[in-house]
C-alpha cells in the first residue's frame, strides 16, 4: 500500500464488522477488518495501538455475566493488560473473549487478536463488583485545565505518518507531538470504533490512553522508535463522555528501555492510570 505521508486518509470506522458467533466454551468470536483509518504513526500498514487495544476490551465488556445472581449492582473493569506480540495490520482479523475465571464479585477475563494464522495481541481484564463507596471515596489527583484552556492543533508533525492521527482530535495543554514530552491534553475519537456502533467511554478511554507515549514523545520518531510492548489500564471508577485528558511522561534509559507513565482524567476528573513498557532504537 502506498501512503502519501504528506496527504490525511480520509477518517472512517476503525473496524467493518463482518460477524459474530458464541464458540463451544461460552466464549464469544468476532470477526472484522481494520480500515486505513487504524494505520501509523509509524509504519504505513502497521496498526496503532490504541484502536486494537480498545477492540479487545469491547470483546470483554460483551462477555456475559458468567454466574447469575452475582454482581447485582454491576461490573466495572478495574484492570486491563495488554500485550503486543507482534505488528498488527490493518485487514482481516479476529478477535476472541472468554471469562477464564468466573466469580460473583470478582472475575477475570482474557481477549485475543488473530491475524491470519497468527496471534497478535492478547489482553487480560479484572471485572469486578461494584458498590457503593462513595461516602469514603479519596485519594484523586487535581485535573488538569479543561477544553477551554486547550489548543486544537490538527497538523501532523514531520514523520508522523497518517490514518489513526487524522481519526484523533487532538486538544493541548502542555506539549505537542513534535516537541519533547511531558505532554499534557485532551483526545476524541472523531469516528467509530466499529461501524454502526456508539463506542462506549471505555474503549474511547482504550484508544486514548495507548496515545501516552506519544504525547510524551521523549524523540525525534524521524530518527528514533520508541514503542510500546504493552499497555495496562488501571482504572478507579468508570470513565464518561468522548473526552479523554492524558497527562503522560516518558522516561528513557541507558540500554534500550524506557516507561511511559500518565494519568488519565473525563469531564468529571480522574479516572485511572496508565503504564507503556518501551523498546527503543535508531531507526
Amino acid at each position: 500500500m502506498i501512503v502519501d505521508v504528506h496527504s490525511p486518509i480520509p477518517p472512517g470506522p476503525f473496524y467493518l464488522p463482518r460477524g459474530e458467533r458464541t464458540d463451544p466454551d461460552g466464549g464469544t468470536v468476532a470477526d472484522v477488518e481494520a480500515t486505513p483509518s487504524t494505520t501509523g504513526p509509524w509504519f504505513a500498514e502497521a496498526q496503532h495501538m490504541g484502536p486494537p487495544s480498545a477492540l479487545l476490551v469491547r470483546a470483554m465488556e460483551r462477555l456475559p455475566e458468567s454466574r447469575p445472581g452475582g454482581a447485582e449492582a454491576g461490573w466495572r473493569l478495574a484492570r486491563a493488560t495488554v500485550e503486543v506480540l507482534g505488528v498488527v495490520p490493518a485487514g482481516p482479523l479476529t478477535v476472541t473473549a472468554r471469562v477464564e475465571r468466573p466469580g460473583r464479585t470478582i472475575e477475570m477475563l482474557s481477549a485475543t487478536m488473530r491475524a491470519g494464522d497468527r496471534d497478535v495481541l492478547r489482553a487480560r481484564a479484572w471485572r469486578l463488583a461494584a458498590s457503593d463507596t462513595a461516602a469514603v471515596a479519596h485519594g484523586e489527583v487535581n485535573p488538569i485545565p479543561g477544553l477551554a484552556a486547550a489548543t486544537v492543533r490538527e497538523e501532523r508533525p514531520a514523520g508522523w505518518l497518517p490514518g489513526f492521527m487524522d481519526a484523533m482530535e487532538w486538544a493541548w495543554i502542555e506539549g505537542w507531538l513534535a516537541e519533547p514530552g511531558p505532554g499534557r491534553g485532551w483526545i476524541r475519537m472523531r469516528v467509530p470504533l466499529v461501524e454502526g456502533e456508539e463506542p462506549s467511554a471505555l474503549q474511547r478511554l482504550m484508544v486514548a490512553a495507548d496515545c501516552a507515549n506519544g504525547l510524551a514523545a521523549p524523540l525525534d520518531v524521524q530518527e528514533w522508535l520508541f514503542v510500546n510492548t504493552e499497555l495496562t489500564v488501571h482504572l478507579h471508577r468508570a470513565p464518561t463522555g468522548e473526552w479523554i485528558g492524558v497527562d503522560a511522561a516518558t522516561v528513557i534509559g541507558p540500554d534500550g528501555l524506557g516507561t511511559c507513565t500518565a494519568t488519565l482524567f473525563d469531564a468529571d476528573g480522574h479516572t485511572g492510570r496508565i503504564s507503556q513498557a518501551l523498546t527503543v532504537r535508531a531507526r
